[in-house]
């Protein structure tokens, strides 16, 4: 036991000096960059809306893995690929429109029949998920329902290069969201105006429909005990469906804001978007809804504003490049010294 104590020890302080020594680096090159000024007063307001938009996004992505989470206690880490099914198969619906004059004609319909599309194949393919992959493995250890996790992402990513092909495919132009916004001394593009304001909408939606609803009630009492839930009445499997769903609407809304801001698809778009929310959901707690929408937030504005404050300062060119080395840097932090989250709570076994 003593040597195990000291192991363990040793492991926790290399954790801690590798996180005090991330830290310590970012403060030296933030301090580095604004004594130098390489940040201009305006492009800090860029740098900060840009990375509320993406995490906006984040936030849609991540709510989809914090609610699969808190009903099952497993990591959907297909979630990403449901959220890359909708936005590639809407560009099709987005494409068929264009071609038929209504992106110029009614773009208002136009827009909502892209979004409606994203939205109810994101949906479809988050459903057969959980009845096709995840259901039959309900009783099994945590690990298996994991691996197939794994596996069914690379499936859903391979059948869409098959459907799909593996070219870039670029959205047809949304005119109506052209040109500038301007609420107070903030400026912003009006797509990115769209993508906030649809993206608070919808997560005060989820909140209100999880807190307001009967529905909702029943999600929160087969996330507690679903042995108990089922003795209450509820059906257990229908809110399971139900909770797949959700997380597939949000996701395929998310495609489609992805594409306003990106303007592109691809058959492994998902990878990344993915992976960066579940950092997210990770950093606000994951299985808390209120911080996965918190840790969305938080992670776009750092992956924004982070490598321009935190490496410019040292003389590194491009620091935009690293952006991604930026967020993954987060999730290792928030495991070294927070591992339950912003908002979560630690899990007693």
């Amino acid at each position: 036991m003593r040597v195990g104590r000291f192991r363990f020890s040793l492991v926790t302080l290399f954790l801690w000096l590798l996180g005090g020594a991330i830290i310590a680096f970012a403060l030296y090159g933030s301090l580095l960059t604004l004594i130098e000024g390489r940040i201009q007063g305006n492009q800090w307001q860029n740098l900060i809306v840009a990375g509320v938009a993406l995490g906006s996004v984040y936030a849609l992505i991540a709510l989809g893995y914090t609610l699969v989470y808190g009903i099952l206690f497993m990591i959907n880490f297909a979630h990403g690929e449901v959220f890359m099914w909708g936005a590639f198969t809407a560009f099709f619906a987005a494409s068929a429109l264009n071609d038929a004059g209504m992106m110029e004609a009614n773009p208002i319909l136009a827009f909502f029949l892209v979004l409606a599309t994203s939205m109810l194949v994101s949906m479809v393919v988050a459903i057969m998920l959980e009845r096709v992959a995840y259901r039959p493995l309900r009783g099994a250890p945590r690990l298996v329902p994991l691996i197939t996790a794994i596996g069914a992402s690379l499936f859903l990513q391979y059948t869409a290069r098959g459907f799909y092909g593996s070219g870039v495919r670029a959205y047809p132009d949304y005119n109506l969201f052209d040109g500038v916004l301007t609420l107070g001394p903030i400026s912003m593009s009006v797509k990115q105006g769209v993508v906030i304001f649809a993206a608070f909408a919808l997560m005060i939606g989820l909140y209100l429909f999880i807190n307001r609803t009967r529905t909702g009630r029943a999600m929160r009492a087969v996330s507690e005990d679903k042995d108990v839930a089922a003795m209450m009445g509820i059906d257990v499997n229908r809110i399971i469906v139900t909770t797949f769903a959700i997380g597939g609407l949000l996701a395929g809304a998310a495609g489609i804001l992805y594409t306003l801001i990106f303007n592109q698809v691809l058959f492994f778009m998902g990878f990344l978007p993915g992976i960066k929310a579940f950092t997210a959901a990770v950093l606000g707690g994951i299985g808390n809804v209120i911080g996965a929408a918190l840790g969305g937030l938080i992670l776009g504005i750092v992956e924004q504003l982070g490598p321009n404050l935190f490496l410019s300062g040292y003389g590194i060119p491009s620091p935009n490049q690293l952006k991604d080395v930026i967020a993954f840097t987060v999730l290792v932090l928030v495991l070294i010294f927070r591992p339950s989250g912003l908002l979560g709570r630690k899990e007693h076994t």
